[in-house]
Protein backbone atom coordinates (compact mmCIF):
# COMPACT_ATOMS: atom_id res chain seq x y z
CA UNK A 1 0.00 0.00 0.00
CA UNK A 2 1.08 3.57 -0.59
CA UNK A 3 1.92 5.41 2.62
CA UNK A 4 0.96 9.04 3.10
CA UNK A 5 3.68 11.28 4.52
CA UNK A 6 2.00 13.57 7.08
CA UNK A 7 4.74 16.17 6.64
CA UNK A 8 3.63 18.94 4.30
CA UNK A 9 5.63 21.82 2.91
CA UNK A 10 3.22 24.48 4.18
CA UNK A 11 0.11 24.85 6.31
CA UNK A 12 -2.01 25.52 3.21
CA UNK A 13 -0.83 22.46 1.22
CA UNK A 14 -3.57 19.96 0.44
CA UNK A 15 -2.48 16.28 0.31
CA UNK A 16 -3.18 14.58 -3.00
CA UNK A 17 -5.69 12.11 -1.54
CA UNK A 18 -7.88 14.99 -0.29
CA UNK A 19 -7.59 17.18 -3.40
CA UNK A 20 -10.52 17.32 -5.80
CA UNK A 21 -8.37 17.07 -8.91
CA UNK A 22 -5.65 14.67 -7.68
CA UNK A 23 -7.50 12.22 -5.42
CA UNK A 24 -7.94 8.68 -6.75
CA UNK A 25 -11.31 7.07 -7.23
CA UNK A 26 -13.00 5.84 -4.08
CA UNK A 27 -12.37 2.17 -4.84
CA UNK A 28 -8.72 2.67 -5.84
CA UNK A 29 -7.98 4.91 -2.89
CA UNK A 30 -9.71 2.74 -0.31
CA UNK A 31 -7.86 -0.36 -1.52
CA UNK A 32 -4.39 1.10 -1.97
CA UNK A 33 -3.86 4.12 0.27
CA UNK A 34 -2.62 3.90 3.85
CA UNK A 35 -3.58 6.71 6.22
CA UNK A 36 -3.47 6.92 10.01
CA UNK A 37 -5.38 8.77 12.69
CA UNK A 38 -2.19 10.64 13.59
CA UNK A 39 -1.71 11.89 10.02
CA UNK A 40 -5.43 12.69 9.56
CA UNK A 41 -5.98 14.74 12.70
CA UNK A 42 -8.04 17.89 13.11
CA UNK A 43 -5.38 20.12 11.56
CA UNK A 44 -5.26 17.84 8.51
CA UNK A 45 -9.05 18.09 8.13
CA UNK A 46 -9.15 21.87 8.52
CA UNK A 47 -6.34 22.27 5.99
CA UNK A 48 -7.55 19.74 3.46
CA UNK A 49 -11.32 19.34 3.36
CA UNK A 50 -12.93 22.82 3.17
CA UNK A 51 -10.67 24.14 0.41
CA UNK A 52 -9.23 20.95 -1.09
CA UNK A 53 -12.07 18.44 -1.25
CA UNK A 54 -14.98 20.86 -1.19
CA UNK A 55 -13.24 23.76 -2.97
CA UNK A 56 -15.37 26.07 -0.86
CA UNK A 57 -18.59 24.45 -2.13
CA UNK A 58 -20.36 23.51 1.09
CA UNK A 59 -23.16 21.78 -0.82
CA UNK A 60 -20.70 19.62 -2.73
CA UNK A 61 -21.01 21.19 -6.19
CA UNK A 62 -20.84 24.50 -7.99
CA UNK A 63 -24.25 26.26 -7.96
CA UNK A 64 -24.13 26.39 -11.76
CA UNK A 65 -23.98 22.60 -12.05
CA UNK A 66 -27.54 21.35 -12.26
CA UNK A 67 -29.40 18.11 -13.04
CA UNK A 68 -30.87 17.66 -16.49
CA UNK A 69 -34.61 18.24 -16.79
CA UNK A 70 -35.22 14.51 -17.43
CA UNK A 71 -33.89 13.80 -13.94
CA UNK A 72 -36.03 16.46 -12.28
CA UNK A 73 -39.24 15.54 -14.09
CA UNK A 74 -41.47 12.59 -13.08
CA UNK A 75 -40.19 9.37 -14.57
CA UNK A 76 -37.91 6.40 -13.93
CA UNK A 77 -34.71 8.45 -13.61
CA UNK A 78 -36.35 10.73 -11.06
CA UNK A 79 -37.67 7.73 -9.14
CA UNK A 80 -34.33 5.92 -9.13
CA UNK A 81 -32.35 8.96 -8.02
CA UNK A 82 -34.73 10.21 -5.35
CA UNK A 83 -35.06 6.75 -3.80
CA UNK A 84 -31.27 6.44 -3.74
CA UNK A 85 -30.68 9.88 -2.24
CA UNK A 86 -33.36 9.42 0.40
CA UNK A 87 -31.78 6.13 1.46
CA UNK A 88 -28.29 7.66 1.45
CA UNK A 89 -29.37 10.64 3.54
CA UNK A 90 -30.91 8.36 6.16
CA UNK A 91 -27.85 6.10 6.15
CA UNK A 92 -25.47 9.03 6.60
CA UNK A 93 -27.54 10.42 9.45
CA UNK A 94 -27.48 7.07 11.23
CA UNK A 95 -23.71 6.84 10.66
CA UNK A 96 -23.27 10.29 12.19
CA UNK A 97 -25.12 9.30 15.34
CA UNK A 98 -23.19 6.03 15.64
CA UNK A 99 -19.84 7.80 15.23
CA UNK A 100 -20.68 9.97 18.22
CA UNK A 101 -20.10 6.82 20.31
CA UNK A 102 -16.68 6.33 18.70
CA UNK A 103 -15.74 9.91 19.59
CA UNK A 104 -16.76 9.31 23.20
CA UNK A 105 -14.98 5.94 23.43
CA UNK A 106 -11.80 6.94 21.56
CA UNK A 107 -8.73 5.84 23.55
CA UNK A 108 -6.43 8.63 22.33
CA UNK A 109 -6.56 12.26 21.25
CA UNK A 110 -5.63 11.23 17.70
CA UNK A 111 -8.52 8.79 17.35
CA UNK A 112 -10.90 11.21 19.07
CA UNK A 113 -9.98 14.00 16.64
CA UNK A 114 -10.22 11.74 13.63
CA UNK A 115 -13.69 10.46 14.50
CA UNK A 116 -14.82 13.97 15.34
CA UNK A 117 -13.92 14.95 11.77
CA UNK A 118 -15.63 11.86 10.37
CA UNK A 119 -18.74 12.75 12.32
CA UNK A 120 -18.78 16.15 10.59
CA UNK A 121 -18.14 14.51 7.21
CA UNK A 122 -21.07 12.13 7.60
CA UNK A 123 -23.38 14.87 8.85
CA UNK A 124 -22.43 16.95 5.80
CA UNK A 125 -23.11 14.02 3.48
CA UNK A 126 -26.60 13.63 4.95
CA UNK A 127 -27.17 17.37 4.53
CA UNK A 128 -26.07 17.56 0.89
CA UNK A 129 -28.13 14.52 -0.10
CA UNK A 130 -31.19 16.11 1.53
CA UNK A 131 -30.43 19.42 -0.14
CA UNK A 132 -30.17 17.81 -3.56
CA UNK A 133 -33.49 16.08 -3.06
CA UNK A 134 -34.98 19.53 -2.64
CA UNK A 135 -33.26 20.60 -5.88
CA UNK A 136 -35.09 17.69 -7.52
CA UNK A 137 -38.39 19.00 -6.18
CA UNK A 138 -38.74 16.52 -3.32
CA UNK A 139 -39.62 17.33 0.27
CA UNK A 140 -37.17 16.17 2.92
CA UNK A 141 -39.35 15.92 5.99
CA UNK A 142 -38.93 12.65 7.90
CA UNK A 143 -42.33 11.60 6.58
CA UNK A 144 -41.36 12.31 2.96
CA UNK A 145 -38.03 10.50 3.30
CA UNK A 146 -39.89 7.61 4.88
CA UNK A 147 -42.22 7.36 1.89
CA UNK A 148 -39.25 7.19 -0.47
CA UNK A 149 -36.96 4.92 1.52
CA UNK A 150 -38.78 3.78 4.64
CA UNK A 151 -39.03 0.16 3.57
CA UNK A 152 -35.33 -0.03 2.75
CA UNK A 153 -34.47 1.82 5.95
CA UNK A 154 -36.35 -0.70 8.04
CA UNK A 155 -35.09 -3.75 6.16
CA UNK A 156 -31.43 -2.76 5.66
CA UNK A 157 -30.32 0.14 7.83
CA UNK A 158 -32.01 -0.62 11.12
CA UNK A 159 -30.52 -4.15 11.45
CA UNK A 160 -27.05 -2.71 10.74
CA UNK A 161 -27.69 0.10 13.20
CA UNK A 162 -28.78 -2.41 15.87
CA UNK A 163 -25.53 -4.34 15.43
CA UNK A 164 -23.44 -1.20 15.68
CA UNK A 165 -25.26 0.15 18.71
CA UNK A 166 -25.00 -3.20 20.48
CA UNK A 167 -21.22 -3.11 20.06
CA UNK A 168 -20.77 0.58 20.81
CA UNK A 169 -23.49 1.56 23.25
CA UNK A 170 -24.16 -1.65 25.16
CA UNK A 171 -20.68 -3.17 25.10
CA UNK A 172 -18.64 0.05 24.95
CA UNK A 173 -16.31 -1.69 22.48
CA UNK A 174 -14.37 0.97 20.59
CA UNK A 175 -12.33 -1.29 18.34
CA UNK A 176 -15.35 -3.52 17.65
CA UNK A 177 -17.22 -0.42 16.57
CA UNK A 178 -14.34 0.58 14.29
CA UNK A 179 -14.43 -2.84 12.61
CA UNK A 180 -18.22 -2.80 12.18
CA UNK A 181 -18.15 0.69 10.66
CA UNK A 182 -15.11 0.12 8.42
CA UNK A 183 -15.84 -3.37 7.12
CA UNK A 184 -19.56 -3.99 7.49
CA UNK A 185 -21.06 -0.56 6.84
CA UNK A 186 -18.86 1.80 4.86
CA UNK A 187 -16.78 -0.96 3.33
CA UNK A 188 -19.73 -2.57 1.59
CA UNK A 189 -21.69 0.61 0.80
CA UNK A 190 -18.74 2.54 -0.67
CA UNK A 191 -18.64 0.72 -4.04
CA UNK A 192 -22.31 1.57 -4.60
CA UNK A 193 -21.37 5.23 -4.12
CA UNK A 194 -18.59 4.86 -6.71
CA UNK A 195 -21.09 3.39 -9.18
CA UNK A 196 -23.53 6.20 -8.43
CA UNK A 197 -20.96 8.88 -9.25
CA UNK A 198 -20.20 7.24 -12.58
CA UNK A 199 -23.71 6.41 -13.75
CA UNK A 200 -25.28 9.80 -12.90
CA UNK A 201 -22.47 11.93 -14.41
CA UNK A 202 -24.48 12.90 -17.51
CA UNK A 203 -28.04 12.92 -16.18
CA UNK A 204 -27.17 14.77 -12.97
CA UNK A 205 -23.61 16.17 -12.86
CA UNK A 206 -24.39 17.90 -9.56
CA UNK A 207 -25.06 14.62 -7.76
CA UNK A 208 -22.00 13.10 -9.43
CA UNK A 209 -19.90 15.94 -7.97
CA UNK A 210 -21.53 15.40 -4.58
CA UNK A 211 -20.60 11.72 -4.76
CA UNK A 212 -17.06 12.60 -5.82
CA UNK A 213 -16.56 14.76 -2.71
CA UNK A 214 -18.17 12.20 -0.43
CA UNK A 215 -16.01 9.50 -2.00
CA UNK A 216 -12.83 11.43 -1.23
CA UNK A 217 -13.98 11.59 2.39
CA UNK A 218 -14.70 7.85 2.40
CA UNK A 219 -11.18 7.05 1.21
CA UNK A 220 -9.94 8.65 4.42
CA UNK A 221 -12.57 6.99 6.60
CA UNK A 222 -11.88 3.49 5.28
CA UNK A 223 -8.11 3.86 5.26
CA UNK A 224 -7.82 5.30 8.75
CA UNK A 225 -10.37 2.89 10.22
CA UNK A 226 -8.38 -0.02 8.80
CA UNK A 227 -5.17 1.42 10.21
CA UNK A 228 -6.68 1.80 13.68
CA UNK A 229 -7.88 -1.82 13.65
CA UNK A 230 -4.52 -3.06 12.35
CA UNK A 231 -2.54 -1.21 15.02
CA UNK A 232 -4.87 -2.51 17.73
CA UNK A 233 -4.45 -6.11 16.62
CA UNK A 234 -0.67 -5.76 16.41
CA UNK A 235 -0.69 -4.57 20.02
CA UNK A 236 -3.45 -6.96 21.18
CA UNK A 237 -3.35 -10.16 19.09
CA UNK A 238 -5.51 -11.86 21.70
CA UNK A 239 -8.47 -9.82 20.38
CA UNK A 240 -8.31 -11.38 16.92
CA UNK A 241 -10.75 -14.27 17.58
CA UNK A 242 -13.34 -11.92 19.06
CA UNK A 243 -13.09 -9.41 16.22
CA UNK A 244 -13.02 -12.13 13.58
CA UNK A 245 -16.21 -13.58 15.03
CA UNK A 246 -17.76 -10.10 14.93
CA UNK A 247 -16.86 -9.74 11.26
CA UNK A 248 -18.30 -13.16 10.45
CA UNK A 249 -21.48 -12.39 12.36
CA UNK A 250 -21.81 -9.09 10.54
CA UNK A 251 -21.21 -10.68 7.16
CA UNK A 252 -23.89 -13.27 7.88
CA UNK A 253 -26.29 -10.47 8.80
CA UNK A 254 -25.44 -8.57 5.63
CA UNK A 255 -26.07 -11.66 3.50
CA UNK A 256 -29.53 -11.96 5.04
CA UNK A 257 -30.48 -8.35 4.29
CA UNK A 258 -32.47 -7.58 1.11
CA UNK A 259 -29.76 -5.31 -0.27
CA UNK A 260 -29.72 -7.04 -3.66
CA UNK A 261 -33.46 -6.51 -4.05
CA UNK A 262 -33.11 -2.82 -3.20
CA UNK A 263 -30.26 -2.24 -5.66
CA UNK A 264 -31.98 -4.28 -8.38
CA UNK A 265 -35.15 -2.23 -8.06
CA UNK A 266 -33.25 1.04 -8.51
CA UNK A 267 -31.13 -0.27 -11.38
CA UNK A 268 -34.22 -1.44 -13.27
CA UNK A 269 -35.64 2.09 -12.99
CA UNK A 270 -32.31 3.57 -14.07
CA UNK A 271 -32.17 1.21 -17.06
CA UNK A 272 -35.65 2.22 -18.11
CA UNK A 273 -34.61 5.86 -18.03
CA UNK A 274 -31.30 5.12 -19.75
CA UNK A 275 -33.07 3.33 -22.60
CA UNK A 276 -35.52 6.20 -22.98
CA UNK A 277 -32.89 8.95 -22.97
CA UNK A 278 -29.88 7.18 -24.48
CA UNK A 279 -29.35 10.06 -26.90
CA UNK A 280 -28.40 12.35 -24.01
CA UNK A 281 -25.66 9.97 -22.88
CA UNK A 282 -23.98 9.43 -26.21
CA UNK A 283 -20.55 7.80 -26.01
CA UNK A 284 -19.94 8.59 -22.34
CA UNK A 285 -17.95 5.74 -20.76
CA UNK A 286 -18.94 4.59 -17.28
CA UNK A 287 -15.49 2.99 -17.02
CA UNK A 288 -12.68 2.84 -19.57
CA UNK A 289 -13.76 1.14 -22.77
CA UNK A 290 -17.39 0.63 -21.72
CA UNK A 291 -20.14 3.03 -22.78
CA UNK A 292 -22.88 3.57 -20.23
CA UNK A 293 -25.58 3.00 -22.87
CA UNK A 294 -24.16 -0.47 -23.54
CA UNK A 295 -24.26 -1.62 -19.91
CA UNK A 296 -26.99 -3.76 -18.40
CA UNK A 297 -28.59 -3.91 -14.97
CA UNK A 298 -26.74 -7.13 -14.22
CA UNK A 299 -23.38 -5.75 -15.35
CA UNK A 300 -23.59 -2.61 -13.22
CA UNK A 301 -24.68 -4.54 -10.13
CA UNK A 302 -22.07 -7.23 -10.72
CA UNK A 303 -19.29 -4.66 -11.07
CA UNK A 304 -20.26 -2.94 -7.81
CA UNK A 305 -20.36 -6.31 -6.03
CA UNK A 306 -16.93 -7.19 -7.40
CA UNK A 307 -15.54 -3.88 -6.15
CA UNK A 308 -17.10 -4.51 -2.74
CA UNK A 309 -15.73 -8.03 -2.39
CA UNK A 310 -12.25 -7.06 -3.57
CA UNK A 311 -12.10 -4.08 -1.23
CA UNK A 312 -13.32 -6.09 1.75
CA UNK A 313 -10.79 -8.89 1.18
CA UNK A 314 -7.96 -6.36 0.82
CA UNK A 315 -8.91 -4.43 3.95
CA UNK A 316 -9.46 -7.52 6.11
CA UNK A 317 -6.05 -8.85 5.11
CA UNK A 318 -4.45 -5.49 5.89
CA UNK A 319 -6.08 -5.43 9.32
CA UNK A 320 -5.01 -8.99 10.04
CA UNK A 321 -8.60 -10.20 10.27
CA UNK A 322 -8.41 -13.37 8.20
CA UNK A 323 -8.84 -17.00 9.15
CA UNK A 324 -5.13 -17.65 8.62
CA UNK A 325 -2.76 -17.11 11.58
Amino acid sequence: MQTHDPATPSVSAVPAEADWERAPSLVDGAMNLELTAASCDLRYWLRSVPNGTLRGQVLGHDPGVRPLDVTREPGPLHQALTQELAFRSIAEEKATRAIAHLVALAPSVETMEFYATQLIDEARHAMVFRNHLRALGVETTPQALGQLAGTDRNAVLIPLEDLGLHVLSYQGDFIGGVVVLTILVEGVLAPAAELSERKWRIFDPAVADIERGAGIDEIRHLSVGSSIARDHLLAHPEDKPRLLELVQRGQALWNDLPVADMVLRREILFQEGLDKHAGLVGDYEIWPGRRLVDTTVEERIGTALEWSETMQVRRLAYMGLTDTP
